[in-house]
């Protein structure tokens, strides 16, 4: 925060003794600087990338578990069909 206000006091400082071109580049930089160091202020403070997929894997077993039953269902069906399949045919 120290460092907007520092911002708009050298940009005013910039238009009260600088050329006004000259002025909104300085105030334009900054500004731009400004944000870029407010917005990296929690760079790390995120989850790693270990965190990140330990979830994903837990969400990922917990839906497995959940839809256990279709899978059961589907590879006997599968399995019929192969049967069907290889089985003699009446030709």
């Amino acid at each position: 925060m120290v460092g907007g206000v520092a911002w708009a006091l050298g940009s005013a400082l910039a238009f009260l003794l600088l050329d006004p071109i000259l002025a909104a580049f300085l105030a334009i930089t900054g500004l731009c600087t400004w944000v870029v160091a407010l917005l990296a202020r929690d760079w790390d403070r995120h989850s790693s990338f270990e965190e990140r997929e330990l979830s994903r894997a837990r969400r990922r077993a917990a839906q497995r578990e959940r839809s256990r039953g279709a899978r059961e269902r589907d590879r006997a069906r599968w399995e019929a069909h192969q049967r069907r399949r290889s089985g003699p045919t009446g030709g």
